[in-house]
């Protein structure tokens, strides 16, 4: 198996963690200085290392009781990198559908996965997940 071909079943493997809602599977596929990285400017975006992933990782799904399914639309890899367009659809503890779209940059070393950047509507983020609450709100 190629590097590219085992990043991308690494990946394909991560986003299975991720539709069980498995929080230890995924901080474990992080390397010692993984990281995660979200963009935009929400109550969840920012950067977050490991420990931090282990802690997120659970309570974050937590918030999606019957789950959060994501359906890979598509995904190209070069070197140690894997891009990924998907999307997501799960009954939020709100009460609310949350259907997202993203775009995901996997980036894996030989011991794990070093970073991933998460690109997605902000909006629905903050309006669903954040409760419509914005950083610097009082």
């Amino acid at each position: 198996m190629t590097t590219i071909e085992r990043n991308k079943q690494r990946t394909l493997e991560f986003f299975d963690a991720m539709h069980r809602g498995d929080g230890e599977a995924i901080a474990n596929a992080y390397c010692d200085e993984g990281r995660v990285v979200t963009m935009g400017q929400t109550l969840i975006s920012g950067s977050r290392g490991k420990e931090e992933i282990r802690q997120f990782a659970s309570g974050a799904l937590d918030a999606f009781p019957e789950g959060l399914a994501f359906n890979i639309l598509g995904m190209i890899a070069e070197g140690d990198r894997v891009a990924v367009e998907a999307v997501s659809d799960g009954m939020h503890v709100s009460g609310q559908q949350y259907s997202n779209a993203y775009h995901f940059l996997l980036t894996w070393r030989d011991d794990g996965l070093l970073e991933l950047k998460e690109y997605m509507d902000t909006e629905l983020v903050t309006d669903i997940l954040c409760g419509g609450q914005r950083p610097g709100a009082i």
